[in-house]
């Protein structure tokens, strides 16, 4: 039987292992569960079967995504039966009850992973099993988080949780509940925190960014300011946003922030007009050109990438080639792509015009050529360019590696630079859409 309350109990000094699936969101989360565990006497194990507790922070974005933990979790239960397993996250959030078969000690949603530490300490002192899952959170408030620093190069920050927005193909308004927005003095603290530690780039994370303020009287463009406004940042970027969402006002303030990175990663989705309204997407492909124009106009310098699917439910051969040529109008300077899969639990899963598998792979490397060469073209007029790029590590000794704002890989040749230094680089040459190639100025 799963119990929903627990008692706070003694540390423990014991080995823990933390896997993570899907997004930015999840990787911020996982890193706060980390430093709970690591102040509750824990030490980390790089062997998940190795360990005394696992914690499992899964993604359900897709079927093959979870399908992904719960096999994880069954080989963790199969080769190291004497672990503590924690599920958490958007698979037990969404699908609760199909979630508590599967044995592991603990389940959590995507709320109250903070507790995760306390709830393993107290299953080790009396064997209770826990599920904290409760109704999608709506209405309630932003869930604080105490910061942690993740060991990367750049700084995650979370400032929003929640989707409102229900695309037709999406499970995650169900799995992480309404938009809840993080008050602008957290995030100010927690740029503080991560510049102490050394971090000058930070990157703006959440489920629905562009939704950010709209439950608190604010903007995105606040939280950006905000960011910006801390010392010892000196860069902030900016992770997925929903394009629909950004007016012209957003991008003016935007653009009058000196800090903010001129790249924005705008989910398309779909090029064509019909599969867009299908999806429930609420714009049109014109709308969208519009919003990619009013960046470029504030931000000549802006690198604009975005995720596109492929083989959506309905999708014909003509609007397939209508998405084919948007995206070479638009001229990307990258993009992930992927084939649509049908999700349980939500409104396109009822649909019965599937594309067929071999047209939606046969769609899907079209579609990739497409965003490869695109890519490539942008990383070949960064030749000749002067940029500021922030060293990520060190290789050999003859070069690092680095970003530039515009999110271009470089390879820095004639350069002492060390990790999180930020240097000016020449781009002498572009290997493709892998990196671009330079020497520091």
């Amino acid at each position: 039987m799963f119990s929903e309350t627990a008692q706070n109990s003694g540390d423990y000094f014991m080995k823990y292992a933390i896997f993570t699936f899907g997004c930015k969101v999840n990787q911020y989360e996982s890193a706060v569960v980390e430093k709970a565990m690591k102040e509750r006497g824990f030490e980390r194990s790089e062997d998940i079967f190795a360990a005394d507790a696992v914690v499992i922070n899964s993604c359900c974005v897709t079927e093959n995504s979870d399908k992904k933990a719960r096999q994880l979790l069954a080989k963790i239960k199969r080769d190291n039966p004497a672990c503590v397993t924690v599920l958490a996250g958007c698979y037990p959030q969404a699908f609760a009850e199909r979630a508590k078969e599967l044995g592991a000690d603990i389940l959590i949603g995507t709320e109250n992973k903070g507790r995760i530490a306390e709830l393993i300490c107290e299953h080790l002192t009396c064997g209770e099993r826990y599920a904290l899952i409760p109704e999608r959170p709506v209405g309630v408030p932003y869930e604080r988080m105490d910061a942690a620093d993740m060991g990367k190069t750049r700084a995650y920050i979370k400032i929003e949780d929640g989707c409102d927005r229900f695309c037709s193909y999406c499970i995650i308004p169900y799995a992480r509940g309404s938009v809840r927005s993080r008050p602008i003095e957290e995030i100010i603290a927690e740029a503080r925190f991560q510049a102490s530690c050394g971090h000058k780039e930070i990157i703006l994370v959440g489920i629905n960014m562009s939704c950010y303020g709209k439950d608190i009287g604010l903007r995105l463009a606040d939280a950006v300011h905000a960011a910006c406004s801390v010392d010892g940042v000196e860069r902030v970027r900016l992770s997925s946003l929903e394009p629909e969402l950004l007016t012209q006002e957003d991008i003016a303030r935007f653009a009058a922030e000196e800090k903010l990175c001129p790249h924005f990663h705008l989910s398309l989705q779909s090029g064509g007009r019909e599969t867009l309204k299908r999806m429930n997407r609420r714009y049109t492909p014109e709308e969208y050109m519009g919003i990619v124009n009013m960046i470029r106009t504030a931000f000549p310098d802006a690198a604009i990438t975005t995720d596109i699917m492929v083989g959506f439910a309905g999708e014909t051969e003509e609007e397939f080639a209508e998405s084919c040529e948007f995206v070479k109008s638009v001229g990307f300077a990258g993009g992930h792509v992927f084939t649509y899969s049908v999700r349980e639990g939500t409104a396109a899963a009822r649909r019965t015009d599937f594309v067929p598998k071999a047209v939606a792979a046969e769609r899907y490397k079209i579609m990739s050529g497409i965003v490869a060469q695109l890519k490539a073209d942008y990383f070949a007029a960064q030749v000749g360019q002067v940029r500021e790029v922030l060293v990520q590590r060190r290789e050999s000794e003859e070069y690092a590696n680095g970003l530039t704002p515009q999110y271009v890989p470089v390879r820095i040749y004639g350069s002492g630079a060390k990790k999180h230094d930020i240097v000016k680089v020449r781009i002498t040459s572009a290997c493709g859409g892998d990196f671009c190639i330079g020497t520091e100025i």
